[in-house]
């Protein structure tokens, strides 16, 4: 009964879904609330208030962060309207948002891309949740402003940074927290000093955890080890010039991956090494002329390396023709990448009065691409009683994508106008990109070495693909209006045109499957898409509504169909095996609502909802689309007594979801209940101190996650969770 009644609390709000969860608000130190309309963004490439904002956006602040045992970003960004997590395991985490994934999301660490692997991302779980000033994450096609790939949304994770200051000064904090789930731990600590021309910040942070627990049993091979380092450092030459230098790195190491698809059911996986570097520097003048307000030069380099270690665990059996038996037992592959994103660009920001400003830019970036994977295996030869009559052991030297590049570079422009006294606020863009691909011929094994003897061209190598070059022109563009009807009700629509140039994985891929292989297409199309947005907004003293239906139609969608691989070995044979090839067959159309709310009923006590659901269907085959979440929703209360701190209780739920595309797996609704306790900040001087601690899944309850299900072999969430964290800032 009571399971029963936490699954109806938590879906009952999950018929609508919002723009920005309500209770989303900035704190400082002291715990002043920011009300959510004075919350400024930046995603848009310039500074606004979110209440001049025409698109659906979440935003979640540091707070989130630091109050909750957030293991990744992805934890922290799960409980918003309309954005749902998934994964594999506790620390390689992803997201999806409105029903389409991280291949059709653009993900930025302070606006700079993150480009990897699309099976093994993990590109939210390398930034350390601890270092996070806000999260951004727009819901919807904008590729207007950032190019290709933003067919479902943009999510921009902006860390912390220093700042200038009238007088000298020196201060920082430090944070440790504890969580009994997995046995881990979370230490971050931060230093920043500087004046009115310089600043300088520094911080670390490590963690590890070990197994997760559920109430079914431990997830195996899911624990991590991870550690960061930044530093920023921000001057100013002369008043109206700001030069800022950002160093981050992320190192993580022994990483379990516990399901994953790019692995057989029977393998076990971990991230030997996995890390990412970024460096970048902007260049800022401000106030030019009258007319031209700024201009904004970045340029920035990010690197990630991602090590693979799996055991296939798989050995299998043959009867030769003269009785003896060859036993193969592959005991190790390692597959190995490296993905360096480099790029800048130079965007102008121009004021012609109160009611016109114009962003126009030049927007360039580049990808490169390394990857090689290499086979350990064990061939023996048995006679009919199992004595051993002859061992080979092999080295199967692959390379799982050639060496190619992708590069975009792209024109963009802006232009926001007012009219009717500023009642209504009308955005409108274009952008023209040009996308050119290289790479190099690519074959299915390198070489083999066998018992020490290398051969470099063994018998049936193939040759996947032929060393070319490709270019593909794609445009988008969007329309935005805000008309506000009240000062604290408003109406928002928009409308944009978007594009998607295949990935580089999507392109050259090459896994054998023994029976089928799956394989890239390099003259692949572009997506295109054509998505609305129509919501409204109240902003009430004590009442605050978000509310907004999307609808998101895709053309030349890139799927996966039956096909055959023709190819030529190396000896000039032609030859072809059946194959899962990628083609542009398939047009989609997403659709869906979202909801937030918040009521303050008295001083200090609130409560809040949230709730998103979403529908996806293959118009193509009349069939539904894959990677559609199951309906979601939040409802809880706070309670805040400024002189100790404050208490919220909320249950978290998802609807069941049985309209599945073919392969995935049908999930049953669940409800999970968590209390969450926040101290004020207590000083002893120029020393604050703070508390946060909680139980999550109050009740244990045993539940699945649809996409963890189907993206792997984890069938149940983490148990009951209780967990501290201290803080202070000195």
């Amino acid at each position: 009964m009571k399971k029963s009644f936490l699954k109806i609390g938590a879906v009952v709000f999950s018929m609508c879904a919002g723009a920005v969860n309500a209770q989303t608000v900035q704190h400082s130190e002291n715990d002043t609330i920011v009300k959510l309309e004075d919350v400024v963004v930046s995603s848009l490439r310039v500074e606004k208030k979110i209440t001049d904002v025409p698109i659906s956006i979440a935003v979640v602040n540091s707070l989130k962060f630091e109050e909750r045992p957030t293991f990744t970003v992805a934890d922290g960004l799960s409980g918003e309207p309309g954005i749902f997590m998934g994964g594999d395991g506790v620390w390689a985490k992803n997201i999806n948002v409105r029903g389409l994934t991280e291949d059709r999301l653009v993900t930025m660490v302070d606006g700079n891309r993150i480009e990897t692997a699309t099976d093994l991302t993990a590109s939210l779980s390398m930034i350390d949740a601890n270092d996070i000033e806000r999260v951004e994450v727009i819901k919807g096609a904008q590729s207007v402003l950032y190019g290709s790939g933003a067919m479902g949304g943009i999510v921009n994770v902006i860390t912390k940074d220093g700042y200038f200051s009238d007088r000298l000064y020196v201060n920082g904090c430090a944070m440790v927290g504890l969580a009994s789930v997995n046995a881990s731990n979370a230490d971050y600590i931060n230093v920043n000093v500087g004046d009115k021309k310089w600043y300088v910040k520094l911080n670390a942070g490590y963690g590890f955890g070990g197994d997760i627990k559920t109430p079914a049993g431990s997830i195996k091979n899911s624990g991590y080890k991870t550690n960061d380092v930044s530093a920023r450092v921000g001057f100013k030459p002369a008043d109206n010039h700001i030069i800022k230098l950002n160093f981050q790195r992320n190192c993580s190491k022994d990483v379990g991956i516990p399901g994953g698809a790019a692995f057989a059911p029977t393998a076990t996986a971990k991230y030997k090494d996995i890390s990412r570097t970024l460096f970048n520097a902007n260049y800022e003048i401000k106030d030019l002329t009258s007319v031209f307000n700024s201009l904004k030069i970045t340029g920035f380099v990010q690197n990630i390396i991602r090590d693979v270690e799996m055991n296939p665990n798989s050995v299998t059996k043959k009867t030769l023709p003269n009785g003896n038996i060859q036993v193969t037992n592959p005991t190790l592959v390692t597959p190995k990448g490296t993905h360096l994103t480099f790029g800048g660009n130079v965007q102008g920001v121009f004021k012609f009065n109160d009611r016109n400003t114009l962003i126009a830019g030049v927007d360039v970036w580049r990808r490169n691409i390394t990857s090689d994977r290499t086979k350990h295996i064990t061939v023996t030869v048995q006679d009919s009683i199992g004595n051993v009559l002859k061992t080979n052991s092999i080295e199967r030297k692959e390379s799982p994508l050639p060496d190619a590049s992708f590069t975009s570079a792209g024109v963009f422009v802006q232009d926001e106008m007012r009219f009717f006294a500023n009642r209504l606020n009308v955005t409108v863009g274009g952008r023209i990109d040009g996308i050119f691909v290289e790479n190099g011929e690519c074959h299915d094994v390198d070489y083999i070495i066998t018992n020490g003897n290398m051969n470099e061209h063994p018998a049936g190598q193939r040759i996947t693909f032929e060393k070319g070059k490709r270019q593909d022109f794609s445009w988008s563009a969007n329309i935005g209006a805000i008309y506000k009807i009240t000062n604290k009700l408003h109406v928002v629509l928009n409308g944009a045109r978007s594009y998607r140039s295949p990935s580089l994985e999507e392109r050259f891929k090459y896994i054998d499957l023994t029976s089928k292989v799956r394989l890239g297409n390099p003259d692949l199309k572009s997506e295109d898409g054509v998505s609305g947005d129509l919501g409204v907004r109240f902003w009430g003293d004590r009442f605050t509504i978000q509310a907004s239906g999307f609808i998101n139609g895709i053309n030349n969608m890139i799927v996966e169909r039956d096909g055959v691989f023709n190819y030529q070995t190396t000896d000039g044979a032609t030859e072809s095996v059946p194959a899962l090839v990628l083609d542009n067959v398939g047009k989609a159309l997403l659709y869906g609502v979202d909801l937030s709310l918040d009521y303050n009923i008295i001083n200090g006590l609130n409560v809040f909802a949230s709730g998103s659901y979403t529908m996806g269907i293959d118009r193509e085959n009349d069939s539904y689309l894959p990677n559609i979440p199951p309906m979601k929703g939040v409802i809880g209360v706070s309670y805040t007594y400024d002189k100790v701190g404050t208490t919220s209780v909320e249950v978290t739920g998802a609807g069941e979801k049985h309209l599945i595309a073919d392969h995935e797996k049908p999930t049953s609704a669940y409800g999970r209940l968590d209390i969450a306790l926040r101290s004020r900040v207590f000083r002893i001087g120029k020393v604050g101190m703070q508390l946060f601690g909680g139980i999550d899944n109050v009740t244990n309850e045993t539940y699945t996650n649809f996409f963890s299900t189907n993206r792997s072999d984890i069938n149940y969430e983490p148990g009951r969770n209780f967990y501290i964290k201290g803080k202070i800032n000195f």
